[in-house]
């Protein structure tokens, strides 16, 4: 049975009073809350008034939060962006204070040693958090904060396993970049392992009690006669110190307040000696937990590592018969020359494919699902006008291979148009799904979310017959591919030139200013001239306005 979600025990609380569902979202957030508190403070008893404050606020507030939220959604963010918020305030309100008790506390107690990395991230983790967007924070909180695996991530945040890894690789991406913004060097694999080893540390036993106690005592649920008392129970532990101080500040004057001093610093000397074997044995505990916790992120990534070697095994046997009949029909090829060492620059035409294969497999940003449908002589071609001796010669070679995959399934698109034409009494579809019954091997839902429905006049300059075209969503090129029905009944695609790249801005501008007519924008080539401002728009302008004028001499001459 799934656990309740931070939301549903919320609203059991503002709605019913319920207190132990209050008091189960203090225990599972505590540890979070405490430890981000400490990184800001770097006091306990501070960042436990802090605790108590964020969670005193929440319970005031149960009941808009809980109307505001999703049933399935987490308090994280909203945890965390409270904690920023006060310890900021606290830090604002008494920074001298916290200077003297930070120094004293460092005395009594010295804190452990930490890794060196650990305390360049630490000063500056929170404020880089908290410039992050709400979901890429999220993602990295539930990762690294409350250590859930991907499953549990892509369940909170309503999207696939896959997808949740996926958003927290970019999370922790630009994470690294706020660090390196910050002057703090290191690497995204150095910052994940830094913050799966010490990104969370363990409250003070009993805290989570007794921050859920105060915070109930001091909610909105108190009747207002009592809330005077209620306020005096929830008085922080820095507002009583604060009394404390006054009271010794106004006694210890004067030479008494010197003698103090000197005593002071004698007791200071015999408790560190005391102290020191515990110290010690605290020291040497403190690192064998952060070597333990160290290894135990180390294990789970090796974990998840190996798991997706594992799919990708099963991927790769499932690749094996396709290989094999590539490899047969490259060796056919060669068996038609005179010399089965034929050399193509500096590479041999088989070793070329496999270079490119195996580098499209390193670098998946490059790839697209469209990669299926190419065929042995797509790679034989995409190979031999590339000579692969430099990463660009790849990137121009990966282009041209989603050019052709993306073409392909326009084409297999164009045929599903047809069927659906036919059976539909020619109305053209509104969505890309809609084609998926008419493949003749339906393609993935991935591939079909990748295209859209777009009226040709939206695409100006294209050329396509029809009112209507199918398209990429967002072209990855300067070129982009449709499939389009004419009135005839026949179907088209076709290229859109390089002008169109230069030519986009003052396109995107002039169609913006363009009136709908029938609940449709449309343009001609003439209404962008306006919003040309460069020699190349000028200049790819014209190329087009040439072109278009060549192709209507040339139709006049064939009537």
């Amino acid at each position: 049975m799934n656990a309740k979600s931070d939301v549903q025990l919320l609203r059991e609380y503002a709605q019913d009073g319920n207190e132990s569902a209050f008091r189960e979202i203090v225990l599972r957030h505590t540890d979070l809350i405490y430890s981000s508190a400490l990184r800001q403070t770097t006091s306990p008893d501070l960042a436990q008034d802090v605790a108590q404050s964020v969670f005193a606020d929440l319970a005031r507030k149960a009941r808009t939060l809980a109307d505001s939220l999703e049933q399935n959604s987490s308090l994280l963010g909203w945890l965390f962006r409270s904690t920023r918020f006060v310890a900021l305030n606290q830090l604002r309100d008494g920074r001298r204070r916290q200077t003297h008790e930070r120094e004293l506390m460092e005395i009594l107690s010295p804190a452990s040693e930490t890794a060196p990395e650990w305390d360049q991230i630490r000063s500056v983790l929170d404020g880089a958090m908290s410039d992050l967007s709400e979901q890429d924070r999220d993602a990295l909180l539930l990762r690294f904060f409350k250590n859930q695996d991907f499953r549990a991530i892509g369940e909170t945040l309503g999207v696939s396993e896959d997808a949740a890894q996926k958003r927290v690789s970019r999370a922790l991406e630009r994470l690294h970049a706020q660090f390196v913004r910050a002057g703090v060097t290191t690497t995204a694999a150095a910052l994940s392992t830094a913050l799966a080893a010490n990104a969370v540390t363990k409250a003070p036993a009993g805290l989570a009690s007794t921050l859920a106690t105060n915070a109930l005592s001091g909610s909105a649920i108190v009747p207002l006669a009592v809330a005077p008392v209620a306020k005096t129970i929830a008085m922080t532990a820095l507002q009583k110190a604060l009394v404390t101080a006054a009271v010794a500040t106004a006694v210890g004057t004067g030479i008494f307040q010197a003698r103090q001093s000197i005593t002071l610093r004698d007791q200071v000397s015999a408790l560190q000696q005391q102290q020191a074997p515990l110290l010690a044995q605290i020291e040497q505990l403190s690192r064998n937990y952060a070597e333990a916790t160290n290894r135990l992120a180390i294990i789970g990534y090796e974990n998840e590592r190996l798991n997706s070697n594992t799919r990708e095994l099963l991927r790769l046997r499932g690749e094996v018969p396709r290989l094999r009949a590539d490899s047969q029909e490259l060796a056919r090829l060669k068996g038609g020359h005179s010399n089965d060492d034929e050399v193509l620059g500096d590479k041999t035409l088989l070793e070329k494919v496999r270079l490119l294969k195996e580098r499209l497999e390193q670098t998946p940003k490059e790839k697209i699902p469209e990669i299926q449908f190419l065929i042995l002589q797509d790679w034989i071609t995409a190979a031999a006008e590339c000579k692969l001796d430099s990463d660009d010669d790849f990137r121009a070679a990966f282009a041209d291979l989603r050019g052709r995959g993306e073409s392909a399934f326009l084409q297999m698109a164009s045929t599903a148009l047809s069927k659906f034409l036919a059976t539909n009494d020619g109305q053209f579809p509104t969505e890309v799904a809609q084609l998926k019954a008419c493949f003749d091997k339906p393609p993935s839902d991935e591939i079909l979310e990748r295209y859209k429905i777009v009226p040709a006049n939206s695409i100006p300059f294209a050329g396509a017959p029809g009112d209507w075209l199918i398209t990429l969503k967002s072209p990855d090129t300067d070129s982009q591919e449709w499939a389009s029905r004419s009135g005839t009944g026949g179907t088209a695609g076709g290229p859109i030139s390089g002008e169109m790249a230069v030519l986009a801005r003052a396109m995107k501008a002039a169609m913006e200013a363009a009136p709908k007519i029938n609940g449709i924008k449309g343009i001609r080539i003439e209404d962008i001239v306006p919003y040309l401002t460069t020699p190349e728009e000028k200049a790819a302008y014209q190329s087009l306005v040439d072109r278009r004028n060549a192709k209507t001499q040339a139709k006049g001459k064939d009537d």
